[in-house]
């Protein structure tokens, strides 16, 4: 199909909650998922002993739940916030 964007380049809307994180959107989910990332660098939020865990400020926690999360998980979690 001629003409169509990926799911992963169509701007989408953001919850207040993940706008207070990463900005206001609209904002492509590559986008979103990049400083989703940037934030949690920022931030130090890896777990220092497996970086594959995310343990998430207040923020953060306000997308993502409070506990600790699995960055395989995080994108799902982040996902429920766009519209």
């Amino acid at each position: 199909m001629a003409g169509t964007t990926n799911a992963l380049q169509k701007p989408v809307q953001l919850s207040g909650e993940l706008e207070a994180v990463i900005g206001k959107g609209p904002m492509t989910r590559a986008e979103v998922t990049s400083k989703v990332w940037d934030y949690i660098k920022a931030h130090n939020l890896q777990d220092s002993k497996d970086k594959r865990q995310i343990n998430p400020d207040a923020k953060l926690g306000a997308v993502i739940g409070k506990d600790q999360i699995s960055m395989f998980k995080m994108t799902a979690a982040v996902s429920k916030h766009l519209k």
